[in-house]
């Protein structure tokens, strides 16, 4: 699984950067350190001032590759959901039976994946942590519909798209999918974030994983399967 996750790149919309972080050293740390740094301080305690203290570098040679902490964390968001849609095309590539196919996709885009046994990308797990903790805050702004004109959400789109295709073929007359699926997404993390943050407001179980256990279960529900995966 390395050597195969090694020969893969994810692309991410061009407007979203200034420079190819990907291209140069500079820009591989200002990735790795950046990631740590949101991690520890949150999206509205980061800086690139703190970033350039941390990389030890200049604030503007930053600024050469992103022109705003909102455009990095984008960018981060972005290449996330790349490794999530390149995952779902993997995973579910040898599936043919719709139904086992979208189980699987609901296992990509709603667990923590476990990198003994799956295909786990570099810093995956760390940008999943991202995406929980502040991907709301980069979309619900008033700059959403310029950025959506570019194709910055256009990934997360064909993720969601890519898994209607399997509703309309399980069950064509189901007349929400779009909407069910992009709530799968949400409320996953949300209560993911619930559960390290405000555990009264979701349901935890100690062995296991109750958020990607309800996604399956409001599924089968909603469009009539009978069966688990």
């Amino acid at each position: 699984m390395e050597d195969l996750l090694s020969t893969v790149n994810i692309k991410v919309n061009e407007k979203l950067f200034l420079k190819n972080p990907t291209s140069s050293e500079l820009g591989m740390k200002i990735i790795n350190i950046g990631i740590d740094l949101l991690e520890d301080v949150g999206f509205e305690n980061f800086t690139f001032k703190k970033l350039a203290v941390r990389i030890e570098t200049t604030e503007a040679s930053i600024y050469r590759y992103f022109e705003s902490k909102h455009t990095f964390l984008l960018y981060l968001i972005n290449w996330y959901w790349g490794m999530i849609e390149y995952r779902l095309l993997i995973e579910t590539a040898n599936i043919e039976d719709p139904i086992r196919k979208l189980y699987k996709s609901l296992h990509v885009i709603t667990s923590v994946p476990n990198p003994e046994n799956e295909l786990v990308f570099q810093w995956e797990l760390s940008l999943k942590s991202l995406v929980i903790n502040e991907s709301a805050k980069v979309y619900r702004t008033k700059d959403v519909d310029r950025e959506n004109e570019v194709g910055v959400y256009s990934v997360y789109k064909s993720i969601v798209a890519r898994i209607v295709e399997l509703i309309e073929e399980i069950n064509p007359s189901y007349p929400y999918p779009a909407m069910l699926i992009s709530t799968i997404i949400e409320s996953s993390n949300n209560q993911r974030f619930f559960k390290d943050h405000l555990p009264r407001l979701t349901t935890i179980f100690s062995n296991q994983d109750a958020f990607e256990e309800f996604a399956l279960d409001t599924i089968n529900k909603t469009l009539g399967i009978n069966g688990t995966n």
